[in-house]
């Protein structure tokens, strides 16, 4: 379970004795599949679509990596993985034969329930560029340095505002889950936290001890907004420059993105239901560069409550 202190931070390492990136090269398995490039490692599938690649990740793993007794068992069609919260309620992911996360739900011990995230489609048989929303860019009405929140010189003030604003622009509609995490015209819509202060080495996703304590700012924003609503929902995000291929690049960024999403909730107590990790490499630049960027190298957080259908 999740650290009884925030005062006590430490680092994390990947679950399962993955600890270097090269073990994670080591097993990688790659087909093609009716002209889809698939790539498949400890955890993720890469798929290319469009001369774009697209990552998913096993939904339950930052569960386990945190150690929640996960139980998992077939219902319905989906696989349904659950675990107890110290306060008697109990967290339920479904997802499909893809790995795709389609549901999660809080379940009070009363049996009322908390719909979290709803990410059911009208069609099932998807793929990665059926998510993608074209929207023309949102206008920005703010000054730069608040629309896009430098976590490492904000005051804990504007961390809070970034975090609990609405969405700079009108949405035509809600959306699934998936449409947010592939579609940057949509997630544009919503303001962002640089964490710049987390830095990671080479081929790395660990986050040090003496790092991982600048993250109480962004825990406490969180925390705040889900006292205030437990539905509301934050995605982690994870990129990197562009030094390197891109398969290696998003593999990194999505563990990145996990890595600091485990620490929110093992150290803050930041619920870990109430996070979303996702990962986009080199695709996404604040500095049009090839070369080494540490600016480009960064995780991000940002509120998608508003964006997501069921809310």
């Amino acid at each position: 379970m999740a650290g009884a202190a925030a005062g006590f931070v430490g680092g994390f390492l990947a679950a399962q004795g993955l600890q270097r990136f090269d073990q994670v090269r080591a097993e990688r398995q790659q087909f093609n599949n009716d002209g889809v490039d698939i790539i498949r490692e400890p955890g993720r599938t890469i798929i290319e679509e469009d001369n774009r690649y697209y990552i998913a990740h096993d939904e339950n793993e930052r569960f386990r990596d945190l150690g929640y007794d996960v139980q998992s068992q077939r219902q319905g069609g989906y696989d349904v993985a659950d675990y107890a919260r110290p306060d008697g309620s109990r967290i339920f992911t479904y997802t499909d034969d893809q790995g795709r996360l389609i549901r999660r739900v809080r379940q009070f011990p009363d049996g009322r329930e908390l719909i979290l995230i709803d990410n059911r489609y009208t069609s099932y048989d998807r793929n990665f560029q059926d998510d993608v929303v074209d929207l023309p860019p949102p206008p920005i009405d703010l000054p730069p340095d608040r629309y896009v929140v430098d976590g490492a010189r904000a005051d804990q003030g504007l961390v809070y505002e970034a975090l609990a604003a609405p969405p700079v622009a009108p949405l035509p509609r809600r959306y699934t889950l998936d449409q947010v995490r592939y579609s940057p015209d949509l997630r544009n819509r919503m303001r962002s936290v640089n964490l710049n202060s987390i830095t990671f080495d080479t081929a790395s996703w660990t986050v040090s001890p003496d790092q991982a304590t600048r993250l109480a700012a962004i825990a406490g924003a969180i925390n705040a907004a889900v006292r205030r609503d437990p539905r509301e929902i934050f995605m982690v995000e994870g990129y990197t420059d562009a030094v390197g291929n891109a398969v290696d690049n998003l593999s990194l960024s999505d563990r990145r993105a996990q890595s600091v999403a485990t620490i929110l909730t093992r150290d803050f107590q930041v619920p870990a239901e109430n996070l979303v990790t996702q990962g986009y490499g080199s695709q996404y630049p604040r500095e049009q560069t090839q070369g080494p960027s540490a600016v480009n190298r960064r995780v991000a957080v940002r509120r998608i409550t508003p964006l997501l259908a069921n809310q």
